[in-house]
């Protein structure tokens, strides 16, 4: 925890509300990505999997796992359809999110992340720790909560307004582990690990889970702002609902950066630095961003999965020869996390810094 929650003075919404001319503080300026952000994107042709496909006993099954391994060792993400999440369960998610950023300030300030307006703790709204006075600060604003451990839920900062908030929160992300358990056994498969359930086994006892819920709102200069700067997950894998009309995500790939596309009530499956070190290389965490609108705002529900934190990750033995000897060192994936937080703020990557 940290006590620079003071560098920040507004909410990026309320900041939004109150911009009565195309200027925004110097502190959400990036300096350096200018061009890359004036660049024109053009789609990332990722494929959409079909989940039931891949554990049907036929050929399709095998064609959907040759395209989820080439999106797998390429892009690092794609997009996911007959999941099993019902549509109106994902609406439902959306509705709500949208619902509570849409509360009073005052509202949600009772679930913030400042402890006595200082102090940061990563769980409730609010913004990600100003770590330094120099940091480039993100143009959102957002609610971030653990769901599992179950036991270790801060159920006081779950909202309760709008009313059914708790309760869809729940049931969409007991679904989505679901999901997230069949994704996990489809790519040990594909590696030919030994035992379907490596990954899930990896997780342990304690893996965590956790919802952020993203607010980006309209902003003034979009060329000079990111909504989220260009980052890898430093989790095992993320499930995301992006807006289902407004664009916004891009993903690195061979020094090009290219826009994700929407495809309505499909999930996206974004691959997290620790998978790309448990799976030795072979599967790839990706660099992306979110870029800022203008004349729209846009909201993203993410649930990611870690392994627990107490536990230590390095790639599978099975995945190490000599032609492929290990690519990354072994480490505890609590101190994994803290690292990835402290480059993320400096705009710098933790995985690489455990490369043999």
């Amino acid at each position: 925890m940290g006590s620079m929650g003071e560098a920040r003075a507004m909410m990026v919404q309320e900041l939004a509300n109150v911009l009565g001319k195309p200027e925004v503080p110097a502190q959400y300026v990036v300096r350096g990505h200018h061009s890359q952000q004036l660049a024109t994107a053009i789609a990332a042709p990722i494929p959409v999997i079909d989940l039931r496909s891949l554990f049907t006993e036929d050929g399709a099954a095998t064609n959907e796992a040759s395209k989820l391994r080439a999106a797998l060792e390429s892009w690092g993400l794609f997009l996911l359809s007959n999941h099993g999440v019902e549509t109106t369960m994902m609406d439902g998610m959306m509705i709500a999110s949208r619902e509570f950023f849409k509360r009073p300030l005052e509202d949600k300030k009772r679930y913030t992340n400042l402890i006595g307006g200082e102090q940061f703790q990563f769980e409730g709204y609010g913004n990600d720790q100003v770590r330094s006075p120099d940091q480039i600060l993100d143009w959102s604003d957002r609610l971030y909560l653990k769901v599992e451990p179950e036991d270790e839920r801060r159920i006081a900062l779950w909202p309760t307004h709008p009313e059914n908030f708790r309760n869809i929160l729940h049931n969409f992300t007991t679904k989505c582990g679901g999901v997230k358990d069949d994704l996990l056994r489809a790519m040990a498969k594909l590696l030919k690990l030994d035992d379907d359930n490596y990954f899930v086994d990896q997780l342990g006892e304690k893996a965590e889970t956790n919802v952020r819920c993203s607010y980006y709102p309209e902003c003034p200069r979009p060329e000079l702002v990111f909504g989220l700067k260009p980052h890898s997950d430093g989790t095992v894998l993320t499930l995301l609902m992006v807006d289902d009309s407004v664009g916004g995500l891009q993903v690195l790939r061979d020094g090009v950066w290219w826009d994700v596309p929407i495809v309505p009530h499909t999930l996206l499956v974004i691959i997290g630095d620790q998978t790309e070190i448990m799976s030795n290389g072979f599967f790839k965490s990706p660099v992306h961003r979110v870029l800022t609108n203008a004349k729209k705002e846009r909201l993203s529900v993410a649930v990611d999965y870690s392994v627990d934190h107490e536990r230590e990750i390095e790639p599978s033995a099975q995945l190490i020869d000599e032609k492929r000897p290990a690519l990354y060192m072994k480490v505890k994936v609590k101190d994994y996390i803290a690292g990835l937080y402290e480059h993320f703020s400096q705009g710098t990557m933790v995985i690489d810094t455990l490369q043999i």
